[in-house]
């Protein structure tokens, strides 16, 4: 069975821009603004879609049937170890979806992935944990958890923010390729 073994993510450009549900100063009065991109990264590690262009190579073992694990996904090369290089291949489709690797590889496979609109579900998962982020700052400013200083987030409560916010329930749909 082939195994994703490494998967090696480029940064976007950017990210979908969400215009939060209040600007700085209208929910608490705090001056805190959290890092959308920061945001949006919190996100990405819970979900195999992405919804803005990245490069992402992946390196893949054995013999099998090979899906990528990120949606939607282009793919660009696809290569194989052989003779100490890496040298371009063309493996048959999977019935399943992917590619049917031939041997055991390695493969190094190469893809663009991310494109389209975030939808209504995921646009409101980026919108409560914006939020929740705002929320906490003011809440436990005087923490000692505090990272960063006054300007910190709390570390266990950002941590937990996903799930504490009401987001990751809206993302449930989005966590597998």
């Amino acid at each position: 069975m082939a195994e994703t073994i490494k998967q090696t993510e480029a940064l976007p450009a950017s990210y979908p821009e969400i215009a939060p549900r209040w600007v700085s100063g209208q929910l608490t009065g705090t001056d805190f603004e959290p890092d959308p991109a920061q945001l949006w990264q919190q996100i990405e590690r819970h979900v195999a879609h992405r919804w803005t262009a990245r490069e992402v190579v992946w390196i893949v073992e054995g013999e099998g049937d090979w899906r990528p694990p990120l949606t939607p996904a282009t793919i660009a090369t696809v290569e194989v170890w052989e003779n100490q290089s890496w040298t371009e291949t063309t493996p048959p489709p999977s019935p399943f979806g992917g590619y049917a690797l031939p041997s055991d590889g390695p493969y190094r496979i190469t893809a663009s992935v991310g494109s389209g609109t975030p939808p209504a579900d995921v646009v409101e998962a980026f919108r409560r944990l914006h939020e929740y982020s705002r929320g906490i700052v003011d809440s436990f400013k005087n923490e000692p958890a505090f990272t960063g200083g006054e300007e910190g987030i709390p570390r266990a409560w950002a941590a937990k923010a996903l799930h504490l916010s009401g987001a990751a329930d809206l993302l449930r749909n989005y966590r597998r390729a």
